[in-house]
């Protein structure tokens, strides 16, 4: 079947999204009479400012530490080749969940969550004390929505993107109450509804949600050993990965370094791909679900067997002890903080170090909150040097 404005490039199942039943854009736009309109939502993502500058933007390794290291550029095609792959067995529209998957890291900080850690910090430190200021703190999730939304700057009748309301309440994966008030009270009844009064998001959304963590557990693990913080020797102690290991070796039995490392994560990644659709359609199935409008109605459905999840949870669990605190990574972590706290300092106390755009905006702390969480690694680095002298990483 070819693809069409208003379908996709595969048949559809009942409980996917048809871009031609969407919920629109915030700014009417007539269609595209080539794209469907989930298409043009990946196409906006793709050229926008906000996606370049993932190229630069980290993973767990700092953007001055190597070439091959992930980035969240090389994420986020990684997260959308996944997403596209189980939304092709599933009959869900690909398109939406590509568009989803390279949209759902653009507001993240330079330095990965150190820097949004330090960023949310610097936030929160200026909200009144014992005030739940709703306005304050920082979070890349909603930071991502916000860059679609208001951020990008490329049309003449809009900001930020406008981008369809599927793409972004799959951008928008996870939010707090105060947040979701806020929002709610700016779009009633929109992106921001279902975590103020229950049910799920898309299937297309649940499953960019799931394919994110897929990818990085796999490249943390690849980045983690190329690294030298990890050993396949640590990795075998993990049920998960020693099983594809194992496997590998049956199949070649002389296998060992990288080709190893490549082979057991394919293995690995192979296998919990076909767990996730097996176990999603077998809920599916079990929940009678006939529409979207089901799917809504009910929580999330898309998700691996229980079996995959205590493996991948045990797995997250090593990544988390051996490599994400890993005594060099949180050395270089410390020192990122210490950049983006000093930033955000330097630009509160001399608002004519920021860009004028930037300064010229009433809500100063948020506006230099937009301007670091657009900066690059390498970018964020260098200002920080120019404005206090100070030589962080070499």
């Amino acid at each position: 079947m070819s693809t069409t404005p208003s379908g996709s490039s595969h048949s559809l199942a009942s409980y996917a999204m048809d871009p031609a039943n969407s919920r629109g854009r915030r700014v009417f736009e007539p269609p595209a009479p080539t794209r469907n309109a989930y298409q043009r939502d990946r196409d906006r993502i793709i050229h926008s400012t906000a996606f370049r500058r993932l190229v630069y933007k980290t993973q767990v390794f700092l953007n001055h530490e190597g070439d091959l290291f992930r980035t969240r550029l090389t994420h986020s095609l990684e997260v959308a080749q996944l997403g596209r792959s189980i939304a092709r067995s599933l009959q869900l529209h690909e398109d939406l969940v590509e568009a989803i998957a390279l949209a759902h890291d653009l507001g993240h900080t330079p330095f990965g969550h150190a820097g949004q850690e330090a960023l949310n910090a610097c936030m929160r430190a200026l909200a009144p004390v014992g005030s739940d200021d709703r306005n304050s703190g920082f979070e890349h999730n909603l930071q991502s929505l916000r860059v679609v939304d208001a951020l990008e700057e490329r049309y003449p009748d809009f900001d930020g993107l406008n981008l369809c309301f599927e793409t972004r309440e799959g951008i928008l994966k996870h939010c707090s109450r105060a947040r979701a008030e806020r929002l709610e009270a700016v779009e009633p009844g929109g992106v921001a509804a279902r975590f103020l009064y229950g049910g799920s998001p898309s299937l297309e959304a649940q499953l960019c949600n799931l394919a994110d963590e897929i990818a990085y557990n796999a490249h943390d693990i690849d980045d983690g050993v190329r690294s030298g913080l990890l050993s396949l020797e640590q990795l075998q102690a993990v049920p998960l990965f020693e099983r594809y290991c194992h496997r590998a070796l049956q199949l070649h039995p002389k296998l060992q370094g990288r080709r190893l490392l490549f082979e057991s994560i394919r293995l690995m990644l192979s296998d919990q791909v076909y767990d996730v659709i097996d176990a999603t359609r077998k809920r599916l199935l079990d929940a009678g679900v006939h529409s979207a409008a089901d799917v809504r109605q009910l929580p999330p459905l898309v998700g691996f067997s229980e079996a995959m999840r205590a493996d991948s949870r045990h797995l997250k669990a090593f990544l988390f002890r051996h490599l994400y605190r890993h005594p060099k990574v949180l050395d270089t972590t410390a020192r990122a903080r210490q950049v983006v706290t000093e930033l955000f300092d330097c630009y509160k106390e001399q608002a004519h170090e920021l860009p004028a755009a930037y300064a010229q905006r009433p809500r100063r702390a948020r506006a230099i909150a937009d301007y670091i969480a657009g900066m690059t690694d390498r970018y964020a680095i260098r200002e920080h040097q120019r404005l206090s002298g100070k030589v962080m990483f070499e």
